[in-house]
């Protein structure tokens, strides 16, 4: 009976230290799992992406769709314009550097030149003029005696015919450009500003406002419409008027665009109804561009 009793107490006393030590051991393996997880995610290459408070794109593309090269082969469905709003260079610009006539049309496949071909050629002449002129001051300092060949020729500049070859060379500079304002904006939407304009290089480079799906976009002054389409990335269905030679304006993400290019339009008409193409929310991503430059459009909006 004492045998019977001290066989069944032992092999609960083994069962029990089993069953703890599979426990102990599934905690273990549980513990290992946790700490594998914790290193694999500290040792990550890339850190996690910027984004701001509203669950925009990171800041990194904001600015990834633009172009920075000297040359650009025109794609299906652009403009002008819109290579020009990319390049953040002006449309005139962009005219005369590639000798387009009247009505500038462009097609696909078609190389344009963004910067100067010439203008590093130019640098190169005026640093090597500048640098020849050095050497002729050196030397006449180190001569002692003044070169009267020299002071001729001055003369000749000051007051003989060369006089005039000077004021025709001046009228010949471009005159001083003047901004055309613009009379009247108006907002293009009511709204709750979620994210304003920013001078940084990747910065916001105009004013997000929140809104629900459908709502009216408006223009926010009187031009014409010179692109409408959804062929530059990260605008999504985008809507671009001239105002004049000085200004443009974009109204991004739309759901609908209810104009067409072309179209002439008076501040305040419907142009569009709030979307969230390209965005991962619905808002309006609204420009204003001077010549070519982006500004802050609140400088030009009236106060709410």
């Amino acid at each position: 009976m004492v045998n019977e009793q001290y066989l069944t107490v032992n092999h609960r006393i083994k069962e029990h230290f089993v069953f703890s030590v599979g426990y102990s051991f599934s905690q273990i393996i549980c513990c290992l799992f946790i700490c594998l997880n914790l290193v694999a995610c500290s040792s990550r290459g890339k850190p996690a992406p910027v984004v701001n408070v509203y669950g925009s794109a990171p800041l990194k593309d904001r600015v990834k769709h633009s172009i920075n090269g000297s040359e650009y082969t025109v794609k299906a469905g652009e403009t002008l314009y819109s290579i020009a709003w990319r390049a953040n260079s002006d449309v005139r610009q962009l005219v005369k550097l590639n000798e387009l006539s009247p009505p500038y049309n462009i097609y696909p496949g078609q190389k344009l030149f963004l910067v100067s071909k010439n203008k590093e050629k130019t640098t190169k002449a005026s640093n090597s003029k500048h640098s020849s002129k050095k050497l002729i001051k050196s030397s006449n300092q180190t001569s002692g005696k003044p070169d009267k060949k020299t002071l001729a020729s001055t003369k000749k500049q000051a007051y003989g015919e060369n006089v005039s070859k000077k004021k025709i060379i001046r009228n010949d500079l471009p005159k001083a450009r003047f901004s055309q304002k613009i009379s009247y904006w108006q907002w293009p939407v009511k709204g709750k500003i979620i994210s304003g304009f920013s001078f940084k290089t990747q910065g916001n480079k105009g004013l997000d406002i929140a809104g629900r799906r459908g709502t009216k976009i408006r223009a926010a002054a009187s031009g014409k419409v010179v692109y409408a389409g959804s062929a530059l990335r990260g605008y999504g269905k985008l809507v671009i008027i001239k105002h004049n030679d000085d200004y443009l304006s974009a109204y991004a993400h739309n759901d609908t665009i209810l104009v067409k290019e072309q179209q002439h339009i008076k501040a305040g008409d419907i142009v569009a109804k709030m979307g969230d193409t390209d965005a991962q929310r619905v808002m309006l991503h609204f420009e204003v561009r001077f010549r070519g430059k982006s500004v802050d459009p609140l400088k030009y909006l009236p106060n709410k």
